[in-house]
């Protein structure tokens, strides 16, 4: 992360955003994973350190540095309208803007090792079997989800379920689609029911549920479904990666 990013989730706390800058920050969380991640854990770290300094006198010679410190790093001064923009923080917010930047270190090794759906959301172009009067629904189908237009693709993934229903495969093309569109409901609905039969794709569909909890941060219902895949399976090796890092 960048010390301005640092900065902005202070700024974020104390409630001194402008309206617009607080609907940017609040999207950029919704958006991004890692970002929010990160605030959490700023925001965690933060409360514990303001508890702990903020009724403590530390010595001087303590305080300066870190108030040398977090000028160094935190008290940035930013152009906005052609007005310039000093951070300014308490007494006790230096020992914070110290600490965050002595484990800055600490604060990559959290967001690293917190596996995100797009670690593992690595699938192949699909290749569609040709079936008769189908062909052109299923290229086109194909087509537009081998290049990211998920949409789209449910389109015609819709039309093709129509006409066959039971086309097992496109189910699980379709459910992927609407994980990655974050339509959770209906893609876990889908592959919840994939995950149950004996179809050849039971074992994918549970190993794609899996990801969409993983998407959703719903961590405990991940593993659950991950400790559900055989040893024979073949997305057991994946599963079991998955499930160390939870």
């Amino acid at each position: 992360m960048k010390e301005q990013d640092y900065i902005l989730f202070e700024d974020y706390l104390e409630g001194t955003l402008s309206p617009t800058e607080k609907n940017e920050f609040e999207k950029r969380l919704a958006d991004d994973e890692k970002f929010e991640q990160s605030f959490l854990t700023y925001k965690e770290l933060s409360g514990f350190l303001e508890n702990k300094f903020k009724d403590e006198q530390p010595e001087k010679e303590f305080k300066e540095n870190l108030k040398n410190i977090s000028d160094t790093y935190f008290n940035k001064s930013e152009n906005k309208n052609s007005k310039s923009r000093t951070i300014r923080f308490k007494p006790w917010q230096y020992a914070i803007a110290a600490s965050i930047v002595a484990i800055f270190g600490l604060f990559v090794t959290i967001n690293d090792s917190t596996p995100t759906y797009a670690d593992y959301a690595d699938f192949s172009n699909i290749n569609l079997t040709v079936r008769g009067e189908n062909d052109e629904l299923l290229s086109k189908a194909e087509k537009t989800f081998n290049e990211g237009n998920y949409d789209e693709a449910i389109q015609y993934f819709d039309q093709i379920l129509i006409e066959d229903a039971n086309y097992k495969e496109i189910q699980l093309y379709k459910s992927i689609a609407l994980i990655e569109t974050n339509q959770y409901d209906d893609a876990d609905e889908l592959l919840s029911v994939l995950s149950t039969g004996t179809s050849v794709f039971k074992y994918d569909a549970m190993w794609h549920l899996a990801l969409s909890k993983l998407k959703q941060k719903k961590y405990e219902q991940c593993r659950i479904i991950l400790e559900r895949i055989p040893e024979d399976a073949e997305v057991y090796k994946k599963a079991q990666k998955l499930l160390s890092k939870l």
